[in-house]
């Protein structure tokens, strides 16, 4: 099966953002964040992640700013609650971490981050995870998708992210 989205990876990247899967307006479009209330490509600017904002569309313009896009499901589309645990495919997402060595990744959602790290999510915090010494640094973000109802107060730690990672 095809990917829905194409990954946007390349040697030295600063980070990674990964998601869980394209939502239902990202994969009917084929573009990253496309739903037209999804907050990533607003907060991008706004944390300095890039210097102005880009559309769904220019999604893989993020390469010139060393920054790449991914999901954990390649063949799966939908909210997470749609999402089967066989959609994901966690090994593949490691092995292009090991393979293409970015220094950072950020997962957009605690659900990406605990099924990325094998861990509840209750258990993950957000902001940044503990990781093993020559590991990239690792961010769980909360999500910007329209669903998020607790948006507002928790889009400080994509700023705390882009301060950490170089960029802001």
């Amino acid at each position: 099966m095809a990917d829905v989205l194409p990954d946007v990876l390349a040697w030295g990247l600063r980070l990674v953002f990964c998601g869980t899967a394209a939502g239902p307006e990202s994969a009917r479009i084929g573009a990253y964040y496309a739903g037209p209330r999804n907050a990533f490509w607003p907060v991008l600017a706004e944390a300095r992640f890039t210097p102005a904002l880009l559309r769904p569309a220019e999604y893989a313009q993020l390469r010139q700013y060393r920054i790449g896009l991914t999901d954990l499901s390649k063949t799966g589309r939908g909210m997470d609650r749609d999402l089967s645990p066989g959609d994901f495919d966690i090994d593949r997402f490691w092995a292009s971490v090991r393979h293409w060595a970015p220094r950072a990744i950020a997962f957009t959602s605690q659900e990406a981050g605990a099924l990325a790290l094998g861990r509840r999510k209750r258990d993950i915090a957000f902001g940044a995870q503990p990781v093993a010494p020559g590991q990239p640094a690792v961010f769980v973000l909360p999500s910007p998708s329209a669903a998020n109802g607790h948006w507002p107060k928790l889009r400080h730690h994509w700023r705390d992210c882009a301060r950490a990672t170089g960029f802001a």
